[in-house]
C-alpha cells in the first residue's frame, strides 16, 4: 500500500523560505505523477506543483519562480522548496501520488498524505 508522509511545515515571516518533504513508501510501479496541493482555511484545495516519473515538472502560476518541486529517488522523497513566501501561501500542504502521469491534468490522485501546515506572517 502506498503511504505518503509530509513534514517540514512551520511558521515563517514573509520573505522567508521552507522546504517541505514527503516520504513515500510502498510505491509498486515505476511510472507515476506526484504533486503538492494546498488548502487554505475556508478555501478549496488547489494544485501547487507536480512532477512525473520522467522528471518533467509543472507549476501553478502563483508559485512559478518561487517554488521548486523535486524528488530524491534514492530516498523515496518528494520535496517542495518554497522561497519568498507571503501570507497568501498560508495553508495546509498535501502531497499526492497517482500511477497515471497525467493525474495533474484532472487532479484525480489515488493517494494523499495527511498534510503539513505552513503559516506565513506579515
Amino acid at each position: 500500500q502506498v503511504r505518503l508522509m509530509e513534514s517540514g511545515g512551520g511558521a515563517v515571516q514573509a520573505g522567508g523560505s521552507l522546504r517541505l518533504s514527503c516520504k513515500v513508501s510502498g510505491l509498486p510501479y515505476s511510472t507515476y505523477c506526484m504533486a503538492w496541493y494546498r488548502q487554505a482555511p475556508g478555501k478549496e484545495s488547489v494544485g501547487v506543483a507536480a512532477i512525473n516519473s520522467d522528471g518533467s515538472a509543472v507549476y501553478t502560476d502563483f508559485v512559478t519562480g518561487r517554488f521548486t518541486i523535486s524528488e530524491d529517488n534514492a530516498e523515496n522523497t518528494l520535496y517542495l522548496q518554497m522561497s519568498d513566501l507571503n501570507p497568501e501561501d498560508t495553508a495546509m500542504y498535501y502531497c499526492a501520488e497517482d500511477r497515471r502521469t497525467g493525474a495533474w491534468v484532472d487532479g484525480d490522485f489515488g493517494y494523499w498524505g495527511q498534510g503539513t501546515q505552513v503559516t506565513v506572517s506579515s
